[in-house]
């Protein structure tokens, strides 16, 4: 989309967008990184004569970067954060408080998985054992910050199918010098007794602290509970999701039923490689939510919460819920 054909948008947003929309820029921090990267970049652009163009300006580029993935929530988090910041009653006073506003939310950024690791870590005791389901880096960080502080922690990994993350999982924690026991995931139940906590991350999180995550979380949360086992999810501010008040308004990706078919159970156990028409139907659901009642704590870089109050961060944060980021 050329420069004229959107007024004063800046080129690089618009190269920005086009990078977001085709997947070249993905990853929830990279999008809130680049997002608020091209914010700064308008500010600068910008050639608006009064406050309230330079306003209008800075709403189109927001819009310009928002439509191309509406769903990703980092992406309306950032644009949030940085147009709350908009102040002052002259041009360059707004130019500057955009910029100024878009370089704190990118350091905040960078250092937001350390920050929530030492919090996390807070909650670890030496000789504590961990639970882990999927793949996260932000849970993975706590662990982390746990044995920086001398910490011996032990961990037991679900596999996590069907793509078997939790064997992701296993190696980076070996490599952290973590004692790893590798379990399927039927097996969650029966090592739960050897459990001190369950940790997890979190694709997002809705406004009333139902956590959506891999597939799988929201019932071993139940068997936690049922089992007096704390779970703790680890989750970066960008996750918070302030336009669902709740996680079962959230659309749960299907994904392909080859990741199911193709694990090796179905054509090893009937030496039928592919399914006919008349076979039995596949849903391959990539996330489930996890009600707030069988979450502990959510650890943010920003400190721990109970999952009813976290609605209140997202709102510190990225203000009211609203249907569009710039208002």
């Amino acid at each position: 989309m050329s420069h004229e054909s959107r007024g004063d948008i800046a080129p690089s947003v618009e190269e920005t967008a086009a990078d977001i929309a085709s997947m070249e820029i993905r990853g929830a921090a990279t999008i809130a990184d680049a997002a608020a990267a091209a914010l700064a970049e308008q500010a600068t652009f910008s050639t608006a004569e009064t406050p309230e163009a330079f306003r209008v300006e800075l709403e189109a580029a927001a819009r310009e970067l928002y439509e191309t993935r509406p769903t990703a929530v980092s992406l309306p988090n950032a644009l949030r954060y940085v147009l709350r910041g908009m102040g002052g009653e002259t041009v360059d006073q707004r130019r500057r408080s955009i910029i100024r506003r878009a370089e704190t939310f990118r350091r905040d950024l960078e250092q937001a998985q350390e920050t929530l690791g030492r919090v996390g870590a807070n909650r670890l005791r030496d000789g504590d054992t961990v639970m882990t389901h999927c793949h996260s880096t932000d849970a993975l960080a706590c662990v982390e910050a746990a044995v920086s502080d001398g910490k011996h922690i032990e961990a037991i990994v679900k596999e996590t199918r069907p793509r078997q993350q939790g064997h992701i999982t296993a190696s980076d924690l070996r490599e952290l010098g973590v004692p790893v026991t590798l379990v399927v995931d039927n097996a969650a139940r029966r090592y739960l007794d050897d459990t001190d906590h369950v940790l997890v991350g979190a694709d997002s999180i809705a406004a009333d602290g139902s956590v959506i995550n891999k597939i799988g979380t929201s019932g071993l949360a139940v068997n936690a509970r049922e089992r007096g086992v704390p779970m703790m999810v680890a989750a970066q501010s960008i996750k918070l999701h302030p336009d669902t008040m709740t996680g079962h308004t959230v659309e749960i990706e299907m994904r392909d039923e080859r990741e199911v078919l193709e694990d090796g159970s179905y054509s090893e156990i009937t030496g039928d490689d592919s399914r006919g028409d008349d076979g039995f139907i596949v849903e391959n659901p990539a996330f489930d939510v996890t009600p707030p009642r069988h979450v502990d704590a959510i650890v943010t870089e920003h400190g721990q919460y109970p999952p009813e109050s976290i609605v209140m961060l997202m709102r510190d944060l990225f203000g009211e819920t609203t249907s569009d980021p710039w208002e």
